[in-house]
């Protein structure tokens, strides 16, 4: 799929305080990139002859959503029509662990209707991600 087909977006909670946005978009985007990784480009050298690693080809537009909206796009993407796109999401269950261990032991115990998402990055077709996402504002 070319760049021009494809398209990356977060919708992170808005009423979280501003680390919690960054820390959540931080997440997203770290996850994200293990999964995209023919998305982040060639490492770059400036005009100072300075190394850059390369960093993602795409615009990641970051969205604007709330505990309602993330649940309901949440349970959206669990349906076959979106089962193509790279979908990862962040909760309070993960957000309350300390290490990763605990968060797998967590998971196990909470039923995905008592999640709730702080945030999902969503990378894929360009038509099905503006679908999922087109009314949503963003954040800023």
């Amino acid at each position: 799929m070319s760049d021009a087909n494809v398209k990356c977006v977060m919708i992170i909670d808005s009423e979280l305080p501003i680390g919690m946005v960054a820390n959540t978009a931080a997440i997203l985007g770290i996850t994200l990139g293990k999964h995209i990784p023919e998305q982040v480009g060639a490492d770059v050298v400036d005009a100072s002859g300075q190394a850059h690693l390369g960093i993602i080809t795409v615009p990641v537009t970051m969205l604007r959503g709330d505990k309602t909206i993330l649940r309901e796009c949440r349970e959206r993407l669990y349906g076959p029509e979106f089962s193509d796109l790279v979908v990862v999401d962040f909760s309070d269950v993960a957000q309350g662990c300390n290490v990763y261990s605990e968060y797998v032991a967590k998971a196990a115990t909470v039923s995905e209707s008592n999640h709730t998402y702080l945030g999902i990055a969503l990378y894929g077709d360009k038509k099905k991600v503006n679908k999922l996402t087109g009314f949503m504002p963003l954040l800023r």
